[in-house]
């Protein structure tokens, strides 16, 4: 699994005008699931993300997590966290697990992160959506899960 993290002041997601999700402080969280990933990844990476001390304190350094600063977590399915832009002039998906092995995982981490007690709102997975956020700091993270990497991946 692999994440772009970011911090936000405010994020939300549209879907053909629509709001579906909406938080305020928090981090957005844009999930891609790899063809090889588990649920034991989906679990790490929920209570990885939890945890993660980069809210800031009284004295201006990161040091709380999302519990601490009662914050949300808006997740959004990004299949193309695992295009493989090495060759060609068009990325390749090969690496990006198909629907029918991702959307349980999906739903597995959102799950491990509920189960946690952080308010999660999502996107539809799937779906064309726009995802409109304030990043705070700006902090963004990358964090991966799992066994596959980009530099894994087969490109035809």
């Amino acid at each position: 699994m692999r994440v772009v993290l970011q911090r936000v002041r405010r994020a939300e997601v549209r879907i053909e005008g629509e709001v579906v999700g909406r938080i305020g402080r928090g981090l957005l969280v844009l999930l891609g699931i790899a063809a090889d990933d588990t649920v034991e990844d989906a679990r790490w990476l929920a209570e990885k993300i939890v945890s993660l001390r980069v809210f800031n304190d009284d004295a201006g350094k990161m040091n709380r997590d999302l519990i601490e600063v009662k914050g949300a977590v808006l997740v959004v399915s990004q299949f193309t966290l695992y295009g493989d832009c090495r060759k060609g002039r068009r990325p390749s998906f090969v690496a990006a697990a198909p629907p029918e092995t991702a959307i349980p995982l999906y739903e597995a981490f959102i799950q491990g992160v509920r189960a946690l007690g952080v308010p999660v709102e999502t996107g539809r997975f799937g779906a064309m959506m726009e995802v409109e956020l304030v990043n705070d700091g700006p902090v963004t993270l990358i964090l991966d899960r799992g066994s596959a990497t980009v530099s894994d991946s087969p490109n035809p």
